[in-house]
């Protein structure tokens, strides 16, 4: 089976889940980690580092990681090269993580608007600096860092990056292959992930962007000779990915294109046997906020990626995005023609969609690629979460 090498820890397969805010909390990646047998790295959510030295109450929690879980990795967000510096300290000092990852991806505006995300690998200076603080406050845990291509098409960053990132000890490389002016529309550039490994060849490169499938996964291995893949959106309502992914890896040359990996099922699920995953989702989320009610309800935005593509009607749809408790939840769910196989078109793009938008970045900040004056006090102010 081919494996990836992060620090001292053998990733094998070599598939990641990739941080989400609001998604790959500790329910969610228990999930997927079920699936996939362990197998695989499943990244926490973005974590603020201001909150995180400043032990944020929420920030905390979000750092908690179940027993079962091996390697922890934690990924985190910052713009001010000491405060990120602190907080991969605290990590290791603490023994909070065993893999840290640096956030420079991120495309959303509340973060791109201070300079971080995938707005900072711009600034070539204040990116070394960064990963130069963290790396020697992480001590001997691995440091990883994801980006993008760059801001937009005139705006490209992605190789620069990647050697700084190898001159100052970083030890992989995820490229999510979009602009951040893309966000999330049109198609990932894996000819960029290609070009990146050609790049830094000392150091592992996995391959971010349009990974809906086990085959998706295997064909971008195999067309950019990545070491590894990162699935984000892909996973969306779909846990049972990573099962696939470590069948497709496990016997690569075995594989038919379409052919199902190790779901719920024994094929593609039926609609009752993903109503079952959606109940487990909700009560682990429950269980995590000790609060039943709270944990449905947050399961709420999960319900449109669970049962997209099934015949179940807009006013089902409706009923099930504003449940409060389990009993609600699974009465609901009884309700539905429950035999139903996996509806074709099923697969492909889940979650944020939307294509080229304005970049929100500080004023002048592309005046100049390595003066870092740009960054303004409060940009390490805000709460975890991303």
């Amino acid at each position: 089976m081919t494996q990836l090498q992060i620090g001292p820890h053998t990733v094998q397969p070599p598939v990641v889940l990739a941080p989400m805010a609001g998604i790959t909390n500790a329910p969610f990646r228990t999930l997927c980690r079920e699936f996939s047998g362990g197998k695989g790295l499943f990244v926490s959510e973005m974590i603020t580092t201001r909150a995180l030295v400043e032990r944020d109450a929420k920030t905390m929690r979000l750092v908690h990681f179940d027993g079962t879980e091996k390697p922890r990795s934690i990924q985190l967000y910052g713009v001010d090269p000491v405060t990120v510096g602190k907080a991969a300290r605290m990590i290791a000092d603490e023994d909070l993580a065993d893999h840290i990852d640096l956030n420079f991806g991120c495309p959303v505006p509340k973060v791109t608007r201070k300079g971080g995300g995938s707005a900072l690998p711009f600034k070539r200076n204040l990116l070394r600096s960064i990963l130069r603080e963290a790396v020697a406050g992480a001590g001997s845990l691995p440091v990883t860092m994801k980006m993008r291509k760059g801001i937009d098409d005139d705006h490209i960053t992605y190789l620069d990056a990647g050697r700084i990132a190898v001159e100052e000890g970083v030890t992989a490389i995820a490229l999510h292959g979009r602009t951040a002016a893309q966000h999330y529309g049109g198609t990932a550039d894996w000819d960029a992930i290609a070009r990146l490994k050609e790049a830094v060849p000392e150091i592992p490169v996995l391959g971010n962007g349009d990974i809906w499938s086990a085959d998706d996964a295997v064909r971008m291995m195999r067309q950019t000779a990545c070491d590894g893949v990162v699935v984000g959106r892909g996973c969306l309502g779909r846990p049972w990915i990573f099962g696939d992914l470590v069948a497709a890896f496990e016997n690569p040359d075995g594989r038919e294109p379409g052919e199902a990996g190790t779901g719920p099922g024994p094929a593609a699920p039926t609609l009752k046997e993903v109503a079952v995953v959606m109940r487990r989702h909700a009560q682990l989320l429950g269980e995590w906020l000790e609060d039943e009610a709270r944990g449905v309800i947050d399961f709420r935005k999960h319900v449109a990626w669970y049962t997209k593509g099934f015949s179940i009607g807009s006013e089902m749809r409706k009923k099930l995005a504003i449940t409060s408790s389990l009993d609600e939840l699974d009465a609901l769910l009884n309700e539905l023609d429950l035999d139903q196989p996996w509806p074709q078109g099923a697969d492909g793009p889940r979650g944020r969609t939307s294509g080229r938008n304005r970049v929100v970045l500080p004023d002048g900040w592309l005046d100049d690629p390595y003066d870092c004056a740009g960054i303004g006090a409060d940009a390490e102010l805000d709460t975890s979460g991303g």
